[in-house]
C-alpha cells in the first residue's frame, strides 16, 4: 500500500528532493569519554537508525503516505436474486466490516444502508460485505482501492408462500393457524430461520431445502414437511392436518345448556393433559384419536371418553348423569 501511494500524482515525498550528503562520522561523533551527546544517539541520528526502546522515526514522506491511504474512497453496492438478474429495488440491509476485530472479538463495522444501491466512502483496503434481503443474505469480500469501487453480490434466493388446511379441504381461521421454518438436516441439527409467520405471508430465503412445522391451535395438531425453495421462484405450499376444532360442555341432559364454572380436563390414551380450562364452553384443537375429558363441578368429577377425526368442528356433551 505504501508503495502505491509513492507512485500517485501530485504527491510531494523525500524523494523527490536532491540527496544531502550525510556528514562523516568522525564529524559528528564524540569520542569515549568526552562530553555532549550520547555517541550512540548522534550516531542514531546521522545514520537514521533507532536506538533500543525509542519511537519510531515519522517523516514527512511517511506521514503523506498515511494520509493519501486513509483518505475513504467511493464504493457502491448492489444485490440480485440470481445472476444475471436485475438488481433488487428495495429491501436490502448492507453491513460492511473491516477484517480486523474489535475489542469484543467481533469485525469492526466500517459501514451500514439500507438503500438498495449502497453508496458509501471507505478507506482503501479489504472489507466484508454483507447483505440481507428478508431472511435471505449473503457475504463476499471486497479490496476497496483508488478510485471509483463497485461490487455486486447474489443472493440466490427464492421465496415461500405457506397455508394449511383440515384434510378434506376445510379451512383452518387463520387465528389459529402459525409456521416456523428451520435448516434441513436432523432435528437436533436444525436451526431456527423463521417463527410464527401466518398463513400466506411472503418468506425470501436463499435457495435450499428447508424443514417446515405447521401449528392448528396450541395443543397436538402438528404438521411437518421438508420443501425445496428454488432460485428466483416463489413456492407456494398447503399443509393438511388431521385434526378438528373441539368444545366441551357439562349439561344435565342431551342438548341442554352448558353448567358455568366446570374445570375441564382433557388426557390422552396414556394419560398425557394436553388440555384444560375452567368455563362453561371451552374449546381447542387436537389432532386424530382418542382422549378423556374430566368435568369438575365442586367435589363431583365427571368424564366421558370421546375420539377426535379429521373434519370440521365437533361439540363434546358431558352429562351429569354419568359419574
Amino acid at each position: 500500500m505504501g508503495i502505491v501511494a509513492l507512485l500517485l500524482p501530485g504527491i510531494a515525498v523525500a524523494q523527490d528532493e536532491p540527496p544531502v550528503p550525510l556528514p562523516r562520522r568522525a564529524d559528528r561523533i564524540p569520542q569515549q569519554g568526552e562530553q555532549g551527546q550520547d555517541p550512540a544517539a548522534v550516531e542514531a541520528e546521522v545514520l537514521g537508525t533507532e536506538q533500543p526502546g525509542a519511537d519510531p522515526v515519522s517523516t514527512p514522506a511517511v506521514e503523506a503516505v498515511e494520509q493519501v491511504a486513509a483518505i475513504p474512497q467511493p464504493v457502491t453496492l448492489v444485490a440480485r436474486i440470481v445472476d444475471g438478474g436485475s438488481t433488487i429495488a428495495d429491501g436490502l440491509t448492507w453491513r460492511v466490516f473491516e477484517t480486523r476485530t474489535d475489542a469484543s472479538g467481533e469485525l469492526a463495522l466500517a459501514a451500514k444502508s439500507d438503500d438498495a444501491t449502497a453508496r458509501i466512502a471507505l478507506a482503501p483496503g479489504n472489507y466484508v460485505v454483507h447483505v440481507a434481503y428478508g431472511r435471505a443474505q449473503t457475504t463476499d469480500t471486497i479490496t476497496v482501492v483508488d478510485g471509483n469501487n463497485e461490487k455486486a453480490l447474489v443472493l440466490d434466493a427464492g421465496a415461500i408462500r405457506l397455508n394449511a388446511q383440515v384434510s378434506g379441504d376445510i379451512a383452518i381461521p387463520i387465528n389459529l393457524l402459525r409456521f416456523d421454518i428451520y435448516s434441513p438436516g436432523a432435528e437436533s441439527e436444525r436451526t431456527l430461520v423463521a417463527q410464527n409467520l401466518a398463513p400466506s405471508d411472503i418468506v425470501t430465503l436463499n435457495a435450499g431445502t428447508y424443514h417446515i412445522v405447521s401449528y392448528f391451535g396450541d395443543v397436538n395438531a402438528v404438521v411437518r414437511a421438508d420443501l425445496r425453495v428454488e432460485p428466483g421462484q416463489l413456492t407456494d405450499a398447503t399443509l393438511y392436518h388431521k385434526a378438528s376444532q373441539v368444545s366441551f360442555k357439562l349439561v344435565s341432559e342431551p342438548g341442554g345448556e352448558a353448567i358455568a364454572d366446570i374445570d375441564w380436563t382433557v388426557k390422552t390414551e396414556d394419560g398425557q393433559t394436553v388440555f384444560s380450562n375452567i368455563g362453561a364452553f371451552p374449546s381447542t384443537v387436537l389432532g386424530e384419536g382418542d382422549y378423556l375429558v374430566l368435568a369438575k363441578r365442586g367435589e363431583q368429577v365427571y368424564n366421558r371418553e370421546f375420539e377426535v377425526q379429521a373434519g370440521a368442528g365437533t361439540e363434546i356433551e358431558v352429562l351429569t348423569a354419568v359419574y
